[in-house]
């Protein structure tokens, strides 16, 4: 059960560190099983209740998980490299479609935006003790939010996403805890859950996006918390349209204790409308980020939600970073106002280029999905094989193990630089080399 390896310790606090020093040596590996309680106090002449104390730290601090009959476990750990570096690096001469970014020519220009900051920080330098979030930005985000459905509640500004959604999950959940994500789905997640000592339990999707069914699995089996994307999910495209929000809604309305979370990382690059789920669950959070639209280097997102969530937010962030500059608050306030960012054209630019991808290799038999934002999923058999092939043929793209649980292998192709020249040499390059590709769905 446990080779070569023996657990040692009288006190709770001993056998834990044990258990924990025999994971950090590789000695216990992920998926091995610890001996009963019982049969553990035995061989180590303590107490069983000692030993239940030390399993009772270890699963806390998400170093096992117990599973009723079948025992406790070493739980998976988050890998030592994030899935982003499972990337293939473009060599020179070969066109990178893997890293996601957006299309700089599609970047508004921040000179004035920043030149405005600077005077508004001449004016009234953000000092300690003064707002978290500027009062300019809370007014123009209120604002969008409100004209999007989005309920109403306090405002935080987090450094991005994927900050705000680590600040949800632990103001409310702890290590060992179920976090319900989508899958195949932001690979950034994917790491964030396990690294936080939580456990995903993948959601499969279809083009509407989370399946009801799926969902309702997902919190029967007690996932504490659902993420969810509503438009232009990464990798799929996938939009979360009225009739399947309603659907979740109505599961949601059966798991009020939920934790729910939004990722709307696609405002302002896809004119398809949100259809927001909040506010059938006890705790929400609705997380819009600037990244894709303005500039990834502008770290910033606004989160709303229930009046206890974003308290336990704003609260803990004092005691790290405090609050997010109030510069980057200000230019992005200024953005917003003057409306820097034509949605209706980068939609449409994204979607040109995106749609004549899909077709072309549809007309090539190859099934691709691709609905709203950036990005292309193309189902394969062997996605390491195709990886390889397309690189030959000079194109980079992102394995689709960055992205999925359990779902069926696939390649993401980001259609950000591609021109109207690129799209048929790209379909003929792909439908070489994953001739195998079939029509299957997400999950």
């Amino acid at each position: 059960m446990l080779g070569e390896y023996r657990i040692s310790g009288r006190r709770a606090s001993d056998i834990a560190a044990s258990v924990e020093h025999g994971v950090a040596s590789g000695d216990l590996a992920p998926g091995h099983v610890l001996p009963p309680m019982r049969e553990l106090a035995v061989l180590l002449g303590v107490n069983p209740n000692t030993v239940a104390a030390a399993y009772r730290t270890l699963r806390e601090r998400g170093v096992i998980e117990t599973a009723g009959r079948r025992g406790s476990r070493v739980r998976p750990r988050p890998a030592s490299t994030a899935r982003g570096s499972l990337r293939v690096e473009a060599p020179p001469g070969v066109r990178d479609l893997g890293d996601g970014n957006p299309d700089p020519a599609l970047l508004p220009g921040l000179g004035e935006a920043l030149a405005v900051a600077a005077e508004a920080y001449r004016e009234a330098p953000h000092l300690y003790g003064d707002q978290a979030v500027v009062p300019r930005l809370a007014e123009l985000a209120r604002a969008g939010l409100d004209a999007d459905g989005v309920p109403g509640g306090p405002l935080a500004v987090t450094s991005g996403s994927l900050d705000a959604i680590e600040r949800v999950l632990t103001a409310h959940l702890k290590p060992g805890d179920a976090v319900a994500v989508e899958d195949p789905g932001w690979g950034a997640v994917l790491d964030l859950v396990p690294a936080l000592g939580m456990r995903v339990v993948p959601v499969a999707l279809d083009e509407e996006g989370p399946l009801p069914g799926e969902v309702e699995r997902a919190l029967r089996a007690g996932a504490g918390a659902l993420v969810v994307t509503g438009r232009a999910q990464n990798p799929t495209g996938v939009t979360v349209g009225s009739r399947r929000a309603g659907e979740l809604r109505a599961v949601l309305a059966e798991h009020p204790g939920v934790l729910l979370i939004e990722d709307d990382h696609g405002h302002a690059v896809v004119d398809l409308p949100v259809h927001p789920l909040a506010g059938v669950t006890e705790h929400w959070a609705f997380v819009r980020s600037v990244s894709k639209a303005y500039g990834p280097d502008l770290r910033l997102a606004v989160l709303t939600g229930d009046g206890l969530t974003v308290d336990r937010v704003m609260g803990r962030q004092q005691l790290g970073p405090g609050w997010v500059s109030g510069l980057l608050q200000w230019t992005v306030a200024h953005l917003w106002a003057t409306g820097a960012v034509d949605t209706a054209e980068v939609a449409r630019s994204y979607g040109e280029r995106r749609d004549a991808l899909v077709r072309a290799l549809g007309e090539r038999g190859i099934t691709a999905h691709g609905r709203t934002g950036m990005n292309v999923w193309v189902p394969v058999s062997d996605e390491t094989g195709a990886v390889a092939r397309l690189l030959h043929s000079g194109w980079a793209v992102a394995p689709g193990a960055r992205f999925r649980m359990t779902s069926p292998p696939g390649v993401r192709l980001t259609v950000s630089t591609l021109s109207a020249a690129d799209i048929e040499p790209l379909a003929d390059a792909v439908a070489e080399a994953a001739p195998a590709a079939r029509p299957v769905s997400y999950g």
